[in-house]
């Protein structure tokens, strides 16, 4: 681990760049239709109980991340598979958002242009942050909050002032009962962003007030998860249900639609610094996660030293995971969901924190 530490203040802000970061270039819950702003909210009930999970998971170890205490809760034979496990899961998913974004910049703005190329240049920036450390990060998220709230606002602004937005699209409430929306909770908006918090797993132990870390983690999820219902409702207000399910980048849409007395228009190009910014935090996070876990694990001096062959990993991966987007949503749908997020998500930490309050309560070390 590396000695650097950041304040309560700066685990807030990156949980926030973190929980927004691509579930605002995604159709997030989109299968609920007009209900998708439930569904968000209510992943985010189911989200906090998890984050309790992973909290009291650090409160038992609370100088070590998740890599180093799961051979001290389960043994070292399997503490350290799993450890490989969360480091390899952590590795894919940074491939996968940079595979989001990379996509986004292709339909965009560079249709003619290599998709290797597009993510080589994010993958680098990353990999440039990364290698600064994690309160170099942190600062730099700080300032870009601000501009990122500030934008947001004066999008919400235009987007009203525009007139596009109709709420009768978000009619009929619960049209087919609750049934739609709890499906979409457990196949999807509960694992992404909310899920995806137990990588904050291998962050705590930077924090200087360790007291404090479950409190910035309820507000920053509380606040990203009401953003997130907000931004999804007008998406469906604006574009309609069906519009809203089709479309690959429905925020980007709504934002197109934005013209001001026949002046204002084009914001796109304005917002996608804005998300684009979003997408390098949330890679970021994840990239680290990995590196500082695989550095833990193989008794490496330096996370840095594995910076750059684990980045251009994650750059070749993020583009021969899927053949086009399509398949790539499908895939992050249909199968990481379930094979991938449920158990490493949900299920192993549950088990990790049964197994550790009975050992911390009979006193019996891992073998």
């Amino acid at each position: 681990m590396e000695s650097s530490k950041i304040n309560v203040r700066q685990l807030f802000v990156l949980i926030v760049l973190f929980e927004h970061g691509s579930a605002v270039v995604i159709p997030l819950g989109v299968s609920a239709k007009q209900d998708v702003w439930i569904s968000i909210l209510l992943s985010l009930a189911i989200g906090l109980l998890l984050f309790f999970v992973y909290r009291r998971l650090f409160e038992y170890y609370p100088d070590q991340p998740l890599t180093a205490y799961l051979p001290q809760i389960v043994g070292a034979p399997l503490g350290k598979l799993l450890a490989i496990v969360y480091i390899t899961y952590f590795l894919y998913i940074a491939a996968r958002v940079l595979r989001d974004f990379g996509e986004l910049l292709l339909t965009f703005a560079y249709p003619e242009t290599p998709l290797f190329v597009l993510n080589a240049i994010m993958a680098l920036t990353v990999m440039y942050g990364v290698y600064k450390g994690i309160e170099v990060l942190a600062r730099t998220g700080e300032l870009f909050l601000i501009v990122l709230y500030f934008l947001a606002i004066i999008g919400f602004v235009l987007v009203f002032v525009s007139g596009i937005v109709d709420v009768t699209q978000l009619q009929p409430m619960l049209e087919e009962g609750w049934r739609r929306v709890w499906k979409t909770v457990f196949t999807e908006t509960l694992y992404v962003p909310f899920g995806e918090m137990i990588v904050f797993t291998m962050l705590f132990p930077y924090i200087n007030t360790p007291t404090k870390v479950g409190r910035a983690g309820v507000v920053g999820m509380v606040l990203s998860g009401i953003n997130l219902a907000l931004i999804m409702a007008i998406n469906v207000a604006v574009l309609g249900p069906d519009t809203v399910s089709r479309s690959s980048f429905p925020l980007l849409d709504t934002i197109r639609r934005v013209q001001v007395a026949d002046f204002l228009e084009r914001l796109d190009v304005f917002f996608m610094i804005i998300l684009i910014a979003g997408g390098f935090f949330k890679i970021s996070i994840f990239f680290y996660a990995g590196i500082v876990g695989a550095a833990n694990l193989f008794g490496i001096s330096s996370y840095r030293r594995l910076v750059y062959p684990l980045g251009l990993l994650i750059l070749i991966l993020s583009v021969v995971i899927a053949s086009n987007y399509a398949e790539h949503i499908q895939e992050g749908l249909k199968i990481v969901t379930f094979y991938v997020h449920v158990p490493l998500q949900v299920i192993i930490p549950v088990l990790l924190l049964i197994i550790a309050a009975i050992r911390r309560r009979f006193n019996q070390p891992a073998k």
